[in-house]
């Protein structure tokens, strides 16, 4: 008589999603590679047309950025959901450590890029470019180091993205937003209005909300807003069974989408993306352009403005004891994952392209400091990674009690 087989537990969503996005950001920093030879290539006039060629209403460019893109900030949205309410955010104390680290992550390369362009006006508007983090390309990095990198820091690395994705969304919903039309808010707030009906009804067939997303889209693409900001609209309204203390509900609507998206996202669309924009010309690139307002204080945000942000934040709330440092982690390794927050390829480009739409020319410049900027964290932060002591588990550090 044979023994029962043991019931699988199903994975975590964040252990599913480490694995994704790591060998996602292999493939992604494959197609930027391939990007850059396309487009100093006999093959570039090609690709440029390409990208500029419409089909229906929108360039095949608009459609990369619009639309698949909207895909992938609902499935932003849907981590930010899940990691908030049942999650690794789930508590004030589990938010300490990355939110603060995500903080300084926006909050410092904003300045550093401020302080490089403050005598020029026009290109202020790209402030926000530095303060993304590339949560593929940093995990592709981490999945390359292998068990040199504690699973504490890919968690905290993790989380502290995740945030700073809903700092991004946040960035691009207040600044950068066009002329808006009335009309077509209205449509897109109607439509809201039926996703979160749809919730408190307790549908829990995902077809209804896709559809009307659909709509919502429509609306808010011509509404001003930026179309993607409508994923993360959506993904607020997918109805999230809680499941504290055990594994993910796999019955549960957003973890199902959660699931479905996450290659998708990570296979094809960030891919698409990354060729997609990652095609700038060297041919006309010289020192004087290395030093202009807009590359100097992307490449500079990037990789000064990172690493003294996340891990000076990190240093400070650690030595106050508000929070503890990840354990198993040394405070080099700390230090090189600060170093991989520096890496911002998809969200800063994403932003430098909404900054500079007007401007062909300051957008080739945000394109190559970001590609400076995150080749040089990526590289640094691997070397130090890949040197750096472990560190030993961390004391509990005790909850602070207000005095009676």
């Amino acid at each position: 008589m044979h023994a029962p087989s043991p019931i699988r537990r199903p994975f975590s969503a964040l252990r599913a999603m480490l694995h994704n996005e790591a060998s996602g950001g292999l493939v992604l920093m494959a197609s930027a590679a391939l990007a850059l030879v396309v487009a100093n290539s006999a093959l570039a006039p090609a690709y440029f047309a390409t990208l500029k060629a419409y089909l229906g209403p929108l360039s095949v460019l608009h459609w990369v950025n619009d639309a698949l893109m909207a895909v992938f900030f609902l499935l932003v949205g849907l981590e930010i959901k899940r990691e908030v309410l049942d999650g690794r955010l789930r508590t004030w104390p589990d938010r300490v450590l990355p939110g603060v680290a995500a903080l300084g992550g926006m909050v410092a390369p904003g300045l550093v890029y401020l302080a490089v362009n403050w005598h020029s006006p026009e290109t202020l508007r790209g402030w926000a470019i530095p303060a993304a983090t590339d949560i593929a390309f940093a995990l592709g990095v981490l999945a390359l180091l292998g068990s040199r990198v504690p699973v504490s820091l890919k968690i905290f690395l993790t989380a502290l993205a995740i945030i700073d994705d809903l700092g991004a969304v946040l960035i691009i919903a207040a600044f950068y937003t066009a002329e808006l039309s009335l009309p077509m808010l209205g449509g897109a707030a109607v439509a809201f209005a039926v996703l979160f009906g749809l919730n408190k009804a307790g549908v829990s067939r995902l077809t209804p909300y896709l559809v009307v997303g659909v709509v919502l889209w429509v609306f808010v693409l011509k509404s001003g807003i930026h179309a993607t900001i409508a994923g993360v609209l959506l993904a607020m309204t997918i109805p999230l069974r809680l499941s504290i203390g055990k594994p993910d509900d796999p019955t549960s609507p957003l973890h199902k989408l959660e699931h479905i998206l996450h290659p998708w996202s990570s296979f094809l669309i960030l891919p698409i993306f990354g060729f997609a924009n990652a095609g700038v010309s060297l041919a006309g690139v010289t020192g004087k352009m290395m030093l202009d307002p807009v590359t100097l204080g992307v490449a500079l945000g990037l990789f000064l403005g990172k690493q003294v942000g996340v891990f000076g934040f990190v240093l400070v709330v650690v030595r106050l004891g508000w929070a503890q440092r990840p354990a198993h982690a040394s405070w080099l390794q700390v230090y090189g994952v600060a170093l991989l927050c520096g890496i911002g390829f998809t969200m800063s480009l994403f932003i430098g392209l909404l900054a500079f739409a007007d401007s062909p020319e300051l957008e080739a410049e945000t394109k190559i400091g970001v590609l400076a900027g995150s080749l040089v964290c990526m590289a640094l932060g691997a070397l130090v990674l890949r040197f750096a002591p472990g560190g030993s588990r961390p004391a509990k550090v005790a909850a602070a009690r207000p005095n009676p």
